[in-house]
């Protein structure tokens, strides 16, 4: 399993909207194969007029992430960069399990 994480630090001015908009591309990409399931977080952030969001999608593995990269993240993204233009900074990282513990 591969984790894709997506940070968002938002301006409080446009994060209801942003919100909004953000709640139907995480659909969007939920419904790409490979994707099987999301996380929305809310991230504790000391930054005023800032509002901070973990998003972090589960996929099947590297082959399902490099197929989202090269065939759906440029259009994905492009509609949050026109819509928010400098309202926010996205951050990515991608995770791979090393090791799984239970209590």
């Amino acid at each position: 399993m591969i984790i894709y994480e997506v940070n968002l630090d938002v301006d409080n001015e446009v994060a209801t909207a942003y919100a909004e908009w953000l709640d139907r591309h995480i659909s969007e990409v939920l419904a790409i194969d490979g994707f099987e399931g999301a996380e929305w977080l809310d991230v504790e952030s000391d930054a005023p007029g800032r509002t901070c969001w973990s998003i972090r999608y589960r996929l099947k593995n590297r082959a399902s992430l490099e197929d989202y990269f090269q065939k759906h993240a440029a259009r994905l993204r492009q509609d949050g960069l026109t819509r928010f233009e400098g309202k926010f900074i996205p951050s990515r990282r991608i995770l791979s399990a090393r090791s799984s513990h239970a209590r």
